[in-house]
């Protein structure tokens, strides 16, 4: 079974950072990516940022350019660098895990942590 634990979520103001992690553990495959969604309240869940195996990288617009994702495959952790954030970035992040489809959607990952809230306040 595979397991995925997120941490690093909490209360910020607007225009500060946060950094996310998820640890990975359990069943060991090669994901085909692993990536971040958030969901606010009454909102459908979004995609954020994803990191494929072969190391590139996809942003949501909204986040280009203020969020990095990045992967330490020895710990099987991904991270989410989350900078200059912002009263609409307030949500309950997800980390998941995927082994194929398309990296856009939820649909394409088979795996799920908890989420962890992060809230912004303005």
């Amino acid at each position: 079974q595979v397991q995925l634990v997120e941490s690093g979520g909490g209360l910020v103001q607007a225009g500060g950072s946060l950094r996310l992690s998820c640890a990975a553990s359990g069943r060991t495959f090669s994901w085909y990516a692993m990536g971040w969604f958030r969901q606010a309240p009454g909102k459908e869940r979004e995609f954020v940022a994803t990191t494929r195996s072969d190391g590139s990288t996809y942003y949501a617009d909204s986040v280009t350019g203020r969020f990095t994702i990045s992967r330490d495959s020895v710990k099987n952790t991904v991270y989410l660098q989350m900078n200059s954030l912002k009263s609409e970035d307030t949500a309950v992040f997800y980390c998941a895990a995927s082994i194929g489809g398309n990296i856009w959607y939820p649909s394409a990952y088979q795996y799920w942590g908890q989420g962890t809230q992060v809230t912004v306040s303005s």
